[in-house]
């Protein structure tokens, strides 16, 4: 029995696309929770390493273009090698397209894929043959979208890919449970981040999220923290291919 489920002291947690919002908000709840954390992107997440240094915990960045698959395969050595272990891993990185689906173009299309799904399932798939390798238990935590649950409009390959994670988070998880790995998902709702200031800018639209959404504001990173934790701690030890929304409502409506 655990004295507090929810402690990850001496745990190591891989967070891609970290550099701000709520992959920042992620691994930032983590290291309070306890977790050393290996951050994962393109560019330095010079911000996020210093929050995370003011929680005492070790930190470590690797950089990555996840648009390419290949680029997967010795990220979970990188993390071993520099902070001694993989318990956790964080699939947050992701694109989004804008076009009318008629005039959608394969670029587009494989643009979003490569990123949200084709290296989300490459990264897992390393990450769960180093904890079988080593005999070891681990959590895999998507991150999902309204758009699992929903069609969107003018971004046809980001639904299909958010659409992909909710199906292959249950796919994961239907095979890896077995070798004690949980696979699991959340699905955040509107939430105030650089990606959604010209939402938030547009009266009209900022006037129609907000009238649907039944906690009545946009979410911060920090409403995250919750979800993240209990998905990578001891305390959802029993939970398997679920995609939990962290969205104040919206799908309830």
């Amino acid at each position: 029995m655990h004295l507090n489920p929810f402690d990850l002291s001496g745990k190591v947690a891989l967070v891609t696309g970290a550099n701000t919002g709520l992959g920042q908000g992620m691994a930032i709840a983590l290291a309070q929770a306890g977790a050393d954390i290996t951050l994962i992107g393109r560019s330095e997440p010079t911000e996020t390493l210093k929050h995370i240094a003011e929680t005492g915990v070790r930190a470590h960045s690797i950089r990555a273009d996840l648009s390419n698959s290949d680029a997967v395969a010795d990220i979970v050595a990188e993390a071993v090698s520099e902070l001694g272990r993989a318990d956790i891993l964080v699939n947050n990185a992701g694109i989004i397209k804008r076009n009318e689906a008629i005039d959608f173009t394969p670029e587009e299309w494989d643009a979003v894929m490569n990123v949200n799904l084709r290296s989300l399932f490459f990264l897992s798939q390393a990450f769960a043959r180093h904890l079988v390798t080593e005999s070891k238990s681990g959590k895999i935590i998507n991150i999902a979208s309204m758009l699992t649950f929903q069609g969107g409009i003018r971004v046809p390959s980001y639904t299909a890919s958010k659409s992909g994670v909710g199906g292959l988070t249950k796919a994961l998880a239907n095979e890896w449970a077995a070798h004690g790995i949980n696979v699991n998902a959340i699905a955040p709702g509107y939430f105030a981040t650089n990606n959604t200031a010209a939402l938030q800018a547009d009266k009209k639209r900022n006037a129609e999220i907000l009238g649907r959404i039944p906690s009545g504001r946009w979410g911060k990173p920090s409403d995250m923290a919750g979800a993240i934790v209990f998905l990578a701690s001891p305390a959802s030890d029993y939970v398997q291919g679920v995609t939990l929304p962290v969205d104040g409502g919206w799908l309830s409506r």
